[in-house]
């Protein structure tokens, strides 16, 4: 098999991993984080991009990321994110995000208590985001239940019978 063809095998593999919108939203982080809009992220572009979030790493810290994944076209970029989505184990490490804001451990997190959890934890969630997660969460009695939701972020709901 030719690498022309290898690479559109690989393409059109990695883009049945994903939903229309979330190859939508992934192009439109890509072409963010791809400043100079070569379709490569490289050392140049995080720095800009960095710079303009107002943070500065070093150039060491920088040519690390890149190391992960050099020459990342878009195609490579949902390669690493199948990668993450599919990882070794992080459904069992999204359960565990979830359950140390279950100090009781029963498998729910008041509604309210979460919205703000995202409104105002690590990346800020906007009321539109949490109006768009809330279409998607297991949701009932005024409590989310993480296990179900957790399933339902790694594909794996069970069908309604």
């Amino acid at each position: 098999m030719s690498d022309d063809k290898k690479a559109k095998a690989a393409t059109s593999s990695v883009l049945t991993k994903f939903t229309q919108n979330q190859i939508q939203e992934m192009k439109e982080a890509f072409t963010m984080i791809d400043q100079n809009r070569d379709g490569l992220i490289d050392v140049s572009d995080l720095k800009e991009m960095y710079s303009n979030l107002g943070a500065c790493p070093q150039d060491s810290v920088l040519q690390a990321m890149i190391k992960e994944a050099p020459q990342l076209n878009f195609t490579g970029f949902l390669n690493l994110f199948s990668e993450k989505m599919s990882g070794t184990d992080p459904e069992e490490t999204l359960r565990q995000a979830f359950q140390m804001f279950d100090a009781d451990n029963t498998g729910y997190i008041p509604e309210e208590y979460m919205k703000d959890l995202l409104e105002n934890m690590g990346d800020n969630f906007t009321k539109d985001e949490i109006r768009q997660t809330w279409k998607e969460a297991p949701i009932s009695g005024g409590k989310v239940d993480y296990n179900a939701f957790v399933a339902k972020i790694k594909g794996k709901e069970q069908e309604d019978a």
